[in-house]
């Protein structure tokens, strides 16, 4: 070894040292430790030059005088620990109903595959390896990419932490989604639906008529308080952070959904939720009564599980008492709205602003075109082309076809 490899330095000034054959120079130096002690730090530099790695260790050593290089954990985290900080950041922020998706999803289907797992060691090969038996288990893509989108966020927020749980993010490949909604609710089919739901409890019918008038997303509706509901103005307004985009909307009421709103707040108090079951409990999950709804206006069927058959009693032919529900879902009602209100005329920036779309794009992903556009359209093509084309003869199918003198010597 060389005599600057073996020379003593002066206490306080770090190291310099090759390992073994290594031709690389490792750097050492003490650091506070977060109970104030002195720690002792080790650090590959990948350098073979020895002056550069001096210039490293400098840097270190000014970083430790100036407070920067705390001694942080030693311990990888765990995977549960990035979910608990991710569930408590959602809570924080005051996001209860993204707190309680996501300690669903983890609970049921997360935890069991990675809760023990140190965050350093995932790989994309246990990712891998959970999609292929969340797949098994017969999820839909759309599914398994929100339960990786939420491993990825703990991951990321672990990053963002003081100090940080998480040094590298591992690659979580998401899966090609084909199975996007394109349903829409009809005013005949939106008939039938309030018929059925006369039937029932008031909420529902109430619940129906604001999704299919402005297409506010169901969270948006369930949080719905008196206070919000302005009945002499005629305007319902939702609070900034309350919606998906943190964004606060107002909307005027219909005739109808003035009636029903009327009913709906009279004798509660500006705190009171807007929806409420008999006795004034808030309406929360409610996707039973949603799909018996369904079933019961013809717009829905239960199915059965093992060999898709229409449900005929509490057990299928084929011995199987497991069924799962096909046609309308809640969101159909948020595509609906917007292409009513796009055939009435209404502006796109308005109608965006009543559903509360923040961009152009993401209101173009529903597609929604009218009818009247599309005929509108193919009338100013013609015109266009019309005034555009030579004037000649009106065309018509019975008139014979000319050909040119050119033409005709090809063919004989």
């Amino acid at each position: 070894m060389t005599q600057a490899e073996t020379t003593r330095r002066v206490r306080g000034s770090g190291s310099l040292f090759r390992k073994g054959n290594s031709r690389t120079w490792t750097i050492q130096f003490y650091k506070t430790g977060p109970d104030g002690k002195r720690v002792r730090e080790r650090e590959a530099t990948g350098l073979t030059s020895q002056s550069a790695a001096q210039k490293v260790l400098t840097r270190r050593l000014d970083q430790v005088e100036r407070g920067e290089l705390i001694e942080t954990r030693r311990r990888s985290a765990r995977i549960s620990e990035l979910y608990e900080a991710l569930h408590v950041h959602y809570l924080n922020d005051k996001r209860p109903e993204t707190a309680q998706r996501l300690a669903w999803q983890w609970k049921l289907h997360l935890a069991p595959s990675f809760a023990n797992l140190l965050a350093a060691g995932l790989t994309t090969d246990d990712v891998a390896g959970y999609t292929r038996r969340r797949q098994e288990q017969g999820a839909s893509n759309a599914t398994i990419n929100r339960e990786l989108s939420a491993l990825r966020r703990m991951f990321n927020l672990g990053r963002r932490t003081t100090p940080p749980k998480v040094r590298v993010l591992p690659y979580i490949p998401l899966l090609k989604e084909d199975n996007t909604r394109t349903g829409f609710v009809d005013d005949a089919q939106f008939a039938r639906l309030a018929f059925a739901a006369e039937a029932g409890e008031r909420w529902l019918r109430l619940f129906l008529e604001l999704a299919f008038s402005y297409g506010w997303r169901k969270g948006e509706l369930l949080t719905l308080r008196v206070r919000q509901v302005d009945i002499e103005a005629r305007s319902i307004r939702l609070d900034p952070g309350s919606t998906k985009n943190r964004e606060g909307r107002e909307v005027a009421m219909t005739s109808r959904v003035a009636t029903l709103l009327r009913e709906a707040v009279r004798g509660k108090k500006p705190e009171d939720f807007v929806l409420t079951r008999k006795g004034g409990k808030p309406v929360k999950d409610f996707r039973k009564a949603w799909r018996d709804l369904c079933v019961r206006a013809g717009l829905g069927q239960w199915l059965c599980r093992a060999c898709a058959k229409a449900r005929a009693g509490k057990k299928c032919d084929c011995g199987s008492r497991r069924w799962k529900y096909a046609g309308l879902i809640i969101h159909d009602f948020r595509r609906s709205a917007a292409k009513a209100l796009r055939a009435a005329g209404v502006a796109e920036s308005v109608i965006m602003a009543a559903g509360g779309w923040k961009t152009a794009a993401m209101f173009r992903r529903y597609a929604i075109v009218s009818s009247a556009d599309q005929r509108a359209a193919v009338e100013k093509l013609e015109a266009a082309r019309a005034a555009n084309s030579p004037r000649s003869a009106p065309f018509s199918e019975n008139q014979p076809v000319q050909r040119s003198e050119t033409a005709s010597a090809k063919v004989q």
